[in-house]
């Protein structure tokens, strides 16, 4: 039912999300049973799901390809799992995996939830760590500290923790899950009551961010990847394909000129693939779009329209400085930028 495979359902008629993750963590003080470790895991991800498009955004903007590969699925998948479609022979080249299931079934032979990406996997043993998602990006922050680059941001910082929390709490529940809420109702009662909730949170979100230029201030922070990953996705799936239709994105003027700055920030819009979104949610979905048809809309090409944003601050990595150059073999394919053109 959802992007991720994870079982989702729905209680009287209402879009309820299965979050019964693995929560193992990788950790920096002996904790637990996973070390950090550089070169022992790889990230399993699909830049087609908005959850696991938020890890490959932060491993970038804290510089941790070096030490964190990456391995990523094509964005279609079936009940039983994502593919690793897009390599050479449909197999991971690092895990020699044909379908992420495989890292799920070397940790539990008898694993019977959801195929979710984003997943961590332990190379040597080919099983997975962990898939959840909240998690994995704030521990990239927390744990993997030694291994960021250079200038890395900081997007956990200590003493916004308890507010962003809150922030980002509300910001999964009523966008984020929202515009599934929305898309996967079984009632008219319930889409109603769906639609209501996500447009409070996005006017409570414009008027937030008209004079703040990130959602905590002045620098960006992992509230932002989060909010990012659902607006990016917004005009070109969720208003049509999930009816989340009083506005596009690019009628809300605050919401439009935020998110087109966070495009054209080194490390936001060059992990985008227009094509793998869509392409992803009008195929995988067929209780939704049976036909399987994907629209060929809409123009992408104002995500590079100038956004005036940087008038709010002008230091949006803090005292960190942007990512340098998207890591080689890492690039989003040609023509997949907005409006067709290649991501610079």
């Amino acid at each position: 039912m959802s992007e991720d495979n994870s079982g989702s359902g729905y209680v009287e008629a209402e879009y309820t999300r299965d979050s019964q993750y693995i929560s193992d963590r990788i950790t920096a003080d002996g904790s637990s049973r996973w070390p950090v470790e550089p070169g022992r895991y790889r990230l399993v991800a699909a830049r087609a799901c908005p959850w696991a498009n938020r890890s490959i955004i932060v491993r970038r903007l804290l510089g941790l390809e070096p030490a964190i590969s990456l391995g990523l699925c094509g964005p279609t998948h079936d009940e039983r799992s994502w593919t690793f479609d897009l390599d050479p022979g449909g197999r991971d080249p690092v895990l020699g995996y044909e379908r992420l299931q495989e890292a799920f079934l070397a940790r539990d032979p008898d694993y019977s939830r959801g195929i979710t990406v984003p997943a961590i996997v332990d190379v040597p043993s080919g099983a997975v760590v962990t898939n959840d998602f909240p998690q994995i990006t704030l521990d990239f922050s927390t744990q993997w500290t030694a291994h960021h680059r250079d200038g890395a941001p900081d997007l956990y910082p200590e003493h916004l923790r308890a507010e962003m929390d809150d922030v980002m709490e509300r910001i999964y529940t009523e966008v984020n899950n929202g515009v599934y809420r929305c898309g996967f109702s079984g009632s008219q009662r319930a889409y109603d009551k769906a639609y209501q909730r996500l447009f409070t949170a996005l006017d409570w979100l414009e008027d937030r961010l008209e004079h703040r230029r990130f959602l905590m201030g002045g620098q960006i922070t992992e509230a932002d990847v989060r909010l990012f990953t659902t607006l990016v996705r917004f005009d070109s799936v969720y208003h049509g394909h999930f009816k989340t239709n009083r506005q596009k994105l690019s009628e809300m003027p605050v919401l439009w000129a935020y998110a087109r700055d966070l495009f054209q920030t080194p490390g936001f819009g060059d992990t985008i693939d227009f094509p793998q979104i869509k392409e992803h949610y009008y195929v995988v979905h067929k209780d939704i779009n049976p036909t399987q048809i994907v629209p060929a809309g809409p123009d992408t090409s104002g995500w590079l329209m100038a956004h005036g944003r940087d008038q709010l601050s002008d230091r949006p990595f803090g005292d960190g400085t942007p990512p340098g150059p998207v890591a080689a073999g890492e690039e989003v394919p040609p023509g997949h930028g907005p409006g067709g053109i290649p991501h610079r």
